[in-house]
């Protein structure tokens, strides 16, 4: 099933695996994506934690020790979370080491109740960090107007940064921005810039989604005739971007002095219509330098049927623009579809963090040593 996962690795493209549990890791499910699917990363998030530890019993060991103890249910989540980051890096350190440092990487979220704060970010990006203490972690940090700061502060104190929940080109740019001025300011404190790596998760599918359900109230032919174009235009323009600051003579000086590109993050590659070929957000945005992170329905899906005919993006961007003016033609507000989509990233996330702290809070208490 791995040819076209091979082709597409081939391509440039890194295949991450966007899901992790402790039955993945101990059962050597994990061990196995990495053998036998090219995969070379993981990104979790707050409903990723929430559906493993809420499946199964595979928690339940930690969970007494935690319960016996009497931790919050805070304290508790972190233990957990960071426990099957620090093991998922622990089996992904081989890809680590023979790519220096460019993938192995696992990713873990900040609290995303502080996605509108910029100073708690930062310290829980650090205090992540060291409660992980693997040099192939990803901390996760949201592009919201907070979460820009944050990013550099991160990445000038030499953490490495997975910035997550961009839908806009106009925000992504403020991200590179940030990354650069974080390595700026890394160098400027004498930090070795070639340690520090960053990756910018830019959403797809949700795009189509919201623009999708916007030209269905049309309803009109040259609305239907759009439908689906939207998220890769999006994409498409986002890398057109990726490459104009790449060829600067800002960034051009940080490579010089050791700096690794921030890499473009495929996110939400699973399709939401059935309409769609079911890997239709991996084979249109195939180009070197990127990753791809999928659910483990859409990693089998385009090792089973995908066909990956090489560079998807460059030389697209010309029609991307069309596209995204034809659907302003028609009356869909760029900016209030990537505002909406933002402010409902946020609002997803805290809810799953709210489902995962009555999740663990339950599992507490079932675990919790009864009375003498």
């Amino acid at each position: 099933m791995t040819d076209a996962l091979k082709r597409l690795s081939d391509e440039g493209v890194a295949i991450w695996l966007d899901d992790l549990s402790r039955r993945r890791i101990t059962s050597g499910n994990l061990a196995e994506l990495l053998d036998e699917s090219h995969v070379v990363g993981v990104t979790t998030n707050p409903s990723i934690f929430q559906k493993a530890i809420s499946e199964g019993h595979g928690y339940d060991r930690q969970i007494t020790d935690l319960a016996s103890r009497d931790v919050t249910v805070e304290e508790a989540i972190r233990m957990i979370t960071t426990a099957d980051v620090r093991d998922a890096a622990d089996v992904l350190r081989p890809v680590y080491d023979a790519t220096g440092g460019l993938d192995g990487r696992v990713s873990i979220e900040v609290d995303p109740r502080l996605a509108h704060a910029t100073r708690p970010t930062v310290a829980e990006a650090k205090q992540l960090a060291w409660l992980v203490d693997r040099p192939n972690t990803f901390i996760k940090i949201p592009a919201t107007r907070a979460g820009i700061p944050a990013i550099t502060e991160t990445i000038a104190s030499g953490i490495s940064v997975n910035v997550t929940l961009i839908f806009s080109i106009e925000r992504y740019r403020m991200v590179m921005d940030a990354y650069l001025e974080g390595l700026e300011q890394a160098k400027a404190k004498g930090l070795d810039l070639s340690d520090i790596h960053s990756v910018a998760s830019f959403f797809v599918s949700r795009v189509d989604t919201e623009v999708d359900k916007r030209l269905d109230a049309l309803g009109t032919d040259e609305a239907g005739a759009l439908k689906g174009k939207a998220a890769l235009a999006n994409a498409r323009l986002a890398y057109q971007a990726y490459e104009e600051v790449v060829a600067s003579d800002r960034w051009t000086a940080l490579e010089a002095a050791g700096a690794n590109r921030q890499r473009p993050l495929w996110a939400s590659t699973g399709v939401k219509d059935p309409a769609y070929p079911d890997t239709l957000y991996v084979t249109e945005l195939v180009a070197p330098g990127t990753v791809n992170t999928m659910p483990e329905a859409t990693l089998k899906a385009v090792g089973d049927h995908g066909e990956i005919t090489g560079d998807t993006v460059r030389g697209t961007y010309e029609q991307a623009r069309a596209d995204l003016d034809a659907l302003a033609k028609l009356g869909i507000d760029y900016d209030e579809v990537v505002e909406k989509l933002e402010v409902e990233g946020i609002e997803k996330f805290e809810k799953s963090w709210s489902d995962l702290l009555a999740s663990t809070e339950a599992e507490l208490k079932r675990l919790a040593p009864k009375e003498a």
